[in-house]
């Protein structure tokens, strides 16, 4: 390459065959041409190096190790060679819209943000359906729900380089490593964006790590939820689990009252979506009862 690449996109690749070529071809196509695309393939027995190496084009930075690190030792050590000003991730499994990174650095260079995702298309490998994802987009509705869940997908997250190799990937989280770093990051001020325009298809399927580990995902979820509760010096009593009626007003408008504290402009939806989580899950005669109290609560918050 003849000039330095304002952008590193980063790809971990392990038994990705069925997948990896899409992928790659969707981000060689992009609509802005000065990146770099470090592939590292992580000790894959499948023929997923074969089809690395068919690719010949001068933009792509193979790393091609014969041993299995892990994608958490793989993405920091491709966080340590990347170049460019941004890194942008991507799964192997998924695909980027055309315009996915001409549309990302415009928001990340007009200074609206730090770190920068957008809306996704989940395609349902089994069934072969699409749908559309449902997320948030401003940076307050997506810095508090994190005390809930993760609305960012890994595969359409691009930021500032400085802010990837200054935090990187905790090797001691390995199911929920990519919400510890966005917990992370949030807690020191970043600011996210997720932009509206659908420019990654997440590929679902059974064999994803988050559906064979499915128990070790939940229990390192609710670590990682309640570190960020610390990390943003919030009580963990007010941590959000289901309780009886009695207790969850008091204790969900609690955490309520200091999220909408730290992030000014929480949204009523997302208000509500944290309330919710201190609620039971069932379906009866209390339902329009608890959506009541969800949204009064939620107003009460957002006023």
């Amino acid at each position: 390459m003849n000039q330095q690449p304002l952008i590193s996109v980063l790809m971990p690749a392990y038994n990705s065959e069925l997948y990896i070529a899409e992928a790659i071809e969707s981000i060689l196509n992009q609509s802005y041409q000065n990146i770099e695309l470090i592939i590292f393939d992580d000790g894959s027995s499948d023929n997923t190096r074969q089809v690395i190496q068919s690719f010949n084009d001068p933009r792509i930075v193979k790393i091609l190790s014969d041993q299995n690190y892990g994608v958490v030792r793989a993405r920091n050590d491709m966080i340590d060679r990347a170049s460019g000003q941004y890194i942008a991730l991507m799964d192997a499994d998924d695909i980027a819209d055309r315009t996915r990174l001409e549309k990302q650095l415009r928001s990340l260079e007009a200074g609206e943000c730090d770190l920068c995702g957008s809306a996704q298309w989940v395609l349902d490998e089994a069934s072969g359906k699409i749908k559309k994802s449902k997320d948030k987009f401003t940076d307050a509705d997506l810095r508090s729900l994190l005390s809930v869940y993760c609305g960012l997908c890994n595969s359409a997250m691009m930021g500032k380089a400085e802010i990837f190799k200054r935090f990187k990937y905790d090797t001691t989280i390995l199911t929920s490593e990519d919400y510890y770093l966005w917990v992370v990051m949030a807690a020191a001020g970043y600011r996210f964006l997720n932009l509206k325009e659908r420019l990654i298809t997440y590929r679902r399927y059974p064999a994803q790590t988050s559906s064979v580990h499915l128990d070790k995902f939940r229990i390192t979820t609710i670590e990682v939820q309640k570190k960020y509760l610390e990390l943003l010096g919030i009580s963990l009593d007010f941590y959000p689990r289901q309780l009886p009626w009695t207790k969850r007003v008091s204790v969900g408008s609690g955490l309520l009252r200091a999220l909408n504290q730290r992030f000014k402009g929480i949204s009523l939806q997302a208000n509500c979506e944290i309330y919710a989580r201190f609620q039971f899950r069932r379906n009866g005669l209390w339902t329009p009862l608890m959506r009541l109290e969800r949204l009064l609560v939620g107003l009460w918050a957002t006023l």
